[in-house]
């Protein structure tokens, strides 16, 4: 009877430790959590070369970047303090149906929106004018 009882009190004792094996949780969030969405360097470019025009215009005067997880957003201010201007976004979610780009203006309306960031980006090309 002694060897029947010895074996189950391993038998738990060995489960028990199974079941509390420790886990790194910062490996576990790095696992479960999705990266997050951001800027190709040449996106980037991109929206840099018009953001640097658009300085030297005046018209803006700062900028943030965020990167999060369903989209990344380049925001152009013309005050830091104020909401930005535009909101330049990409969302791979719509990439398939309207295009992963958007250009939104600052009261939330989606101006010009594609699958391809430099014809969006011409949105902020001005057409030339007659000067009289």
């Amino acid at each position: 009877m002694t060897d029947g009882a010895d074996f189950s009190a391993n038998r738990g004792a060995s489960a028990a430790g199974a079941a509390s094996a420790a886990v790194d949780l910062a490996e576990l969030r790095r696992r479960t959590t999705p990266e997050p969405v951001t800027f190709q360097r040449r996106e980037l470019d991109l929206i840099l070369r018009i953001y640097g025009r658009m300085v030297a215009e005046g018209q803006w005067r700062d900028y943030a970047i965020d990167h999060l997880r369903d989209r990344a957003v380049f925001s152009a201010f013309r005050r830091t303090s104020e909401v930005p201007l535009y909101r330049i976004e990409k969302d791979p979610s719509r990439a398939r149906k309207q295009g992963a780009f958007a250009i939104i203006s600052g009261s939330g309306l989606v101006l010009k929106r594609g699958h391809e960031l430099d014809v969006v980006l011409k949105y902020f090309d001005k057409a030339p004018r007659l000067v009289r």
